[in-house]
């Protein structure tokens, strides 16, 4: 397929493979790729393998469905109970355990759940049922949230004032911050997320390089993309020279998706935002400007949420921080798989621990 066989050439892999390897030397060397897209591909592809043993890739906090914390899943399962009320989301987020259940077993008990494909779906059930509330779960990184800003400004175009949102995006250079400032998390380059990086462009990574003199590369999600980015990572890493490059190029630009932006600053502003893992991390979410208040459906639908707790055991957060990696945690493969999932990283298809199950197995 053309523009695909070319990121998949064995023998570049291969001769980029020993590029790094001649570049890299005996120095170890830890990077972190902060996109679960990138953490699939990796695994995916035999990334880990074509590199020497000095140089280690992290995991990092590249899932929104798994850094979304139990109170939220908690509140939105109470929506699904209340009179009147459906909860729409994309299939990911319905199995994602909360304090007690999941948004499939609220189902299966008499909780009103509807599984989309896109928010605008959502917003055409509350068109064609203007008797009932129809809530849509708003997760997801700088990447989804345009499109949540996009369906809330068709909704108050069209008077469809039983559409709201329970809103949980996040922002990925404050985490990234947060990371940095972590001195458990020691980390000496960063693998860009590509996805949000054609939104908000490569200059929000800048203060990394700047002010903690850690190199980022943007890079894509084939082969030869992430192996060019560690080999860029690498180089800058070795020159002491850390600086903000962009691999994916061919979609990637320094300034993002600037149209994007605009209607994303119309419809929300930061706030500090909880991140499973993360703890609170300042500036690092988003919430709904007063005009478009009335669809929060936390603030406008009155719900009794149960006290939130975590699962015992489960190491989710850990390994969201790259502090250890799946296997070391001790429900993975036994208790907690994809078919009975304990943990968020074992549920979405861009979690950690979903791709390690997948592509590396039990035995590790």
């Amino acid at each position: 397929m053309k523009y695909l066989e070319e990121f998949r050439d064995l023998k570049l892999s291969q001769r980029l493979s020993g590029k790094i390897k001649e570049v890299a030397g005996r120095e170890k060397i830890r990077l972190m790729e902060v996109c679960g897209t990138h953490t699939m591909a990796i695994h995916k592809f035999g990334i880990k393998s074509l590199l020497p043993e000095n140089i280690r890739l992290i995991s990092g906090p590249g899932c929104p469905v798994c850094v979304t914390p139990n109170e939220y899943m908690d509140r939105a399962i109470s929506l699904s109970f209340a009179p009147g009320v459906l909860v729409t989301s994309f299939g990911d987020m319905l199995r994602v355990p909360g304090s007690t259940r999941s948004l499939e077993q609220a189902r299966a008990q008499g909780g009103k759940v509807r599984m989309v494909y896109s928010p605008m779906d959502a917003l055409q059930l509350a068109r064609d049922n203007p008797g009932i509330k129809v809530v849509f779960l708003a997760v997801g990184f700088e990447t989804t949230s345009p499109t949540i800003a996009a369906t809330l400004a068709q909704a108050e175009r069209h008077g469809f004032k039983n559409f709201f949102v329970l809103i949980g995006h996040k922002l990925v250079p404050p985490a990234m911050k947060a990371l940095v400032a972590n001195k458990k998390v020691a980390v000496d380059g960063f693998i860009c997320p590509a996805h949000v990086s054609t939104i908000i462009g490569t200059r929000p990574y800048k203060f990394l390089a700047d002010d903690y003199r850690i190199p980022c590369v943007v890079a894509g999600f084939e082969p030869i993309d992430i192996l060019q980015g560690i080999l860029m990572l690498v180089e800058m890493i070795k020159n002491k020279k850390p600086e903000v490059k962009n691999q994916y190029l061919r979609v990637a630009t320094e300034s993002g998706n600037e149209k994007a932006q605009e209607i994303l600053a119309r419809t929300f502003e930061p706030e500090d935002s909880n991140w499973r893992g993360l703890g609170t991390i300042p500036q690092s979410g988003y919430r709904l400007k007063p005009g478009f208040s009335g669809r929060d459906a936390q603030k406008m639908i009155a719900v009794e949420v149960e006290p939130t707790r975590e699962h015992r055991g489960c190491k989710c957060g850990e390994v969201l921080q790259g502090l250890i990696e799946p296997c070391q945690c001790p429900l993975y493969a036994n208790s907690c798989t994809p078919e009975k999932p304990i943990g968020p990283c074992m549920v979405s298809s861009e979690g950690t621990c979903a791709a390690y199950y997948k592509y590396v197995g039990v035995e590790t």
